[in-house]
């Protein structure tokens, strides 16, 4: 698999996603994509991700811009996270890891002494034509929303 790279277009994906529905990169043609991936569902630098995102959605889609999160979480976990957290967005569920691998985020952790591998919470912004615009790595999750949204606000 050939690693992504910013002007590059995304390959094509379709996962599934809260509220029963399977969701994909064509489902977004013409507007911008926040994809967003994160470690566990209900686990606290998560939620505060989340939270961020949430709290700024309609600055985003007054910038054409859809939000995605991405974890390895069941579909059942994400259902009852969104609506836990009053998320106004949908997660996608990626148990068998295809779209991690594809955007490289599945990393050795250490975990309470232990090497697992898991999530690097990382998002990219994918523009209307599916274009890799920008990417952020080992994310820390206060704050991060509001700095994707400055590089929409910029595209």
């Amino acid at each position: 698999m050939t690693a992504i790279r910013l002007g590059s277009k995304i390959a094509p994906f379709s996962l599934p996603a809260t509220g029963g529905q399977t969701l994909g990169l064509q489902d977004y043609a013409g507007k911008n994509l926040v994809l967003y991936f994160y470690p566990k569902d209900s686990t606290p630098g998560c939620t505060t991700e989340g939270q961020e995102f949430r709290d700024l959605h309609g600055e985003f889609a007054r910038h054409n811009t859809v939000i995605l999160g991405v974890s390895r979480d069941s579909v059942r976990s994400h259902d009852n996270f969104k609506t836990k957290q009053g998320f106004t967005f949908e997660l996608l569920s990626d148990a068998d890891e295809t779209l991690c691998r594809q955007f490289d985020v599945i990393k050795e952790k250490n975990m309470y002494g232990k090497k697992v591998m898991g999530i690097e919470r990382s998002t990219f912004l994918i523009d209307g034509a599916g274009v890799l615009r920008a990417e952020w790595r080992k994310v820390k999750a206060a704050g991060h929303a509001a700095t994707v949204l400055e590089a929409v606000k910029a595209l």
